[in-house]
């Protein structure tokens, strides 16, 4: 529950807009998914998903569809999360991969 809570504080902050996109991050128990989207057009723009132990993998994924659709700039959404192990080895990836937070 309180991951939601910090989830709904950190996204009355954070924004996607077409100029510089969301990067929205989910964690399960077995998987690891991010998305960039426009949320002035409340559109998904790219997304990734892979097993949890594989961050880079999936940010190389992400920051590579990223690059195809014109994309170079980002705001990272954590998604209430804390800033540390998978997270952060996942946003640590999509700036190696070349995407600006």
């Amino acid at each position: 529950m309180s991951r939601i809570i910090r989830h709904k504080r950190i996204r009355a902050r954070v924004k996607g807009t077409a100029e510089r996109p969301r990067v929205a991050v989910f964690r399960s128990n077995q998987y690891l998914s991010a998305q960039i989207i426009d949320d002035t057009q409340r559109k998904t723009l790219a997304s990734a998903k892979g097993p949890k132990s594989k961050p880079d993998a999936i940010a190389k994924e992400l920051a590579k569809k990223a690059r195809a659709a014109g994309i170079s700039k980002v705001v990272f959404d954590r998604g209430g999360y804390q800033y540390h192990g998978h997270v952060k080895a996942l946003a640590d990836g999509l700036r190696k991969s070349g995407l600006e937070f």
